[in-house]
């Protein structure tokens, strides 16, 4: 049987076109199925999660909204943004979903360490967030946050969403490398009023968006592994 992850390149790909793609990639994968990540880019689009608010969609203007079977609120997607899509089968790979979504964050965190920048989990908001401030401090988060805003401070760099059926993910996570951010402003990210987010360029790290997908694939192929 084989188990390792197949890596496979979309380049720009239509939101829904790959959506459909990766349901009937799971509905029709079998116990020997590989399991696979596609890396991809799409054109600008929001995307609503399964409970998601629909007030959390303040001005979505020309740009399209896409409902969705993921967890998690609206998010956004746009071009100079990394999409990755990991299709595992948690139950060969021999963890559950907490752990799943735990080795995404670390591969989005291993993926910035290259490019020198500590990122930071936020609990209960999963994504990985930068200190805007100083996104290259390798200080850890101290303290308890401020209850009014957990987010004091910080800047959200990468979002996650997925889903899980029959023990098989779909959806993933998005890294913001070099991107239109405006589009964020017109809605609450992942359903948190006011919560700022920024992209590598913004930080200060120049790179390009091979480069960073390239990394992110190494690290989640690494850290997906059973």
């Amino acid at each position: 049987m084989r188990t390792g992850i197949e890596l496979k390149w979309l380049g720009p790909a239509d939101y829904a076109a790959t959506y459909g793609a990766m349901k009937q990639f799971t509905l029709e994968r079998l116990p020997e199925t590989p399991d696979a990540l596609w890396m991809c880019e799409h054109a600008p689009v929001f995307t609503q999660g399964i409970a998601g608010k629909q007030d959390h969609i303040l001005n979505p203007g020309s740009i399209p909204v896409v409902q969705t079977d993921r967890g998690g609120q609206v998010t956004f997607h746009g071009p100079g943004q990394v999409v990755a899509y990991p299709l595992i089968d948690l139950r060969r790979a021999g963890y559950f979903v907490k752990e799943y979504v735990y080795r995404i964050e670390e591969s989005v965190l291993r993926t910035l360490a290259h490019f020198g920048v500590t990122g930071h989990r936020v609990a209960g908001a999963p994504g990985i967030y930068v200190r805007l401030d100083d996104p290259f401090s390798h200080a850890a988060l101290t303290g308890p946050l401020p209850a009014g805003d957990p987010f004091r401070g910080l800047g959200k760099i990468a979002a996650l969403g997925i889903k899980v059926s029959r023990h098989a993910t779909y959806h993933g996570v998005a890294l913001n490398v070099e991107m239109d951010l405006e589009p964020f402003s017109r809605i609450n990210p992942c359903g948190y009023a006011g919560l700022q987010t920024v992209d590598l360029s913004t930080i200060g790290v120049q790179t390009t968006w091979e480069e960073a997908a390239r990394v992110l694939s190494q690290k989640l192929t690494t850290y997906l592994a059973p």
